[in-house]
């Protein structure tokens, strides 16, 4: 269809919006758009806006699927640019919270936009810029920037198996599991009065489970530069070994005698990277990954990650 359309009706529109059913699975669409030469030659990617529904959004989220199978509701949230939480005028705000924290943990790249009746702006959804190498290193520097002004705490879900508990206050590793608790002993009225990081109560005492999403993000920062032969290797290990796990992934690198910085997207399988501009002076030489995708080690990515960087080969030797 896009095919003919393209043949019959070029330069006669600006935008194509391609609306899908609630049950659609994102990745194949995206990947139409880089496999048909046609298309790849007319058409640009411009983003995936995903719709969640305040309202039933966690019933979906938390749907049990068969052992192997992707819970299609955290596919759609995991491949988002643009995350629309609608319905907002049928929850409240500890509900809002709650909602946008959990797609936060699954999705830390998407900005998120609260809506009564899928009513927002289309600057919000229009020139997203998406899958636009140019723009990766804004998103990847400042990943799951939200216009709700929603809180950063990560909430996610699981149906099985055990969970690492971190009892650190200040820890964002998704991966763990936290529990908000809160007394009145003490400062009783200073805790009373206070507002709950995770819901936003008042003058309660209560405790929150963390969930934990088999789709997840991880986040990686490392200074120093990194060996290009290495990041090759580990890269297409990864999408060799696990693309059906990775939705998606973008990363900035500072490369070992290359002037530019280098940025790089993948969708599963899919793989685009090219210099960017050029590291300017005084500018720390540092590099960042962001992967999206199903049930992703932190530490293994961490360590291969980490393995690339210049010099710690030698020192491993």
């Amino acid at each position: 269809m896009l095919g003919r359309l393209v043949k019959d009706k070029k330069g006669e529109f600006d935008h194509i919006l391609i609306e899908t059913t609630g049950l659609a699975n994102p990745a194949p669409i995206i990947q139409t758009f880089y496999l048909e030469p046609e298309l790849l030659d007319t058409l640009r990617l411009d983003g995936v806006v995903t719709l969640v529904d305040a309202k039933h959004a966690t019933m979906h989220l938390d749907e049990v699927k068969p052992e192997g199978v992707v819970n299609e509701a955290l596919e759609q949230v995991a491949f988002a640019d643009r995350l629309v939480v609608n319905k907002t005028d049928l929850v409240n705000e500890s509900e809002l919270r709650t909602i946008e924290n959990r797609v936060r943990t699954i999705n830390q790249l998407a900005s998120i936009q609260r809506a009564e009746k899928a009513n927002v702006d289309l600057d919000f959804v229009l020139g997203v810029g998406g899958f636009d190498l140019d723009r990766v290193q804004d998103v990847v520097e400042e990943p799951s920037h939200s216009h709700s002004h929603g809180h950063e705490d990560s909430h996610g879900h699981s149906h099985a198996g055990e969970e690492e508990t971190c009892d650190k206050p200040d820890c964002d590793d998704p991966t763990h599991s936290h529990s908000h608790s809160h007394s009145h002993g003490g400062d009783a009225k200073a805790e009373a009065d206070a507002e709950c990081e995770v819901c936003g109560e008042h003058g309660h005492s209560h405790s929150h489970h963390t969930h934990d999403d088999s789709v997840t993000s991880v986040s990686l920062t490392m200074d120093g530069e990194v060996d290009l032969d290495l990041v090759n290797d580990w890269l297409g290990m990864l999408l060799n070994d696990r693309w059906q796990d990775l939705f998606r992934m973008k990363g900035v690198l500072a490369i070992e005698g290359c002037d530019d910085r280098y940025v790089f997207q993948g969708v599963h399988a899919l793989f685009e990277g090219m210099p960017d501009r050029l590291w300017e002076d005084g500018e720390p030489r540092n590099s960042k990954l962001v992967f999206i995708g199903k049930e992703l080690d932190r530490e293994e990515l961490k360590a291969g990650f980490e393995a690339c960087k210049v010099g710690v080969s030698a020192v491993n030797a």
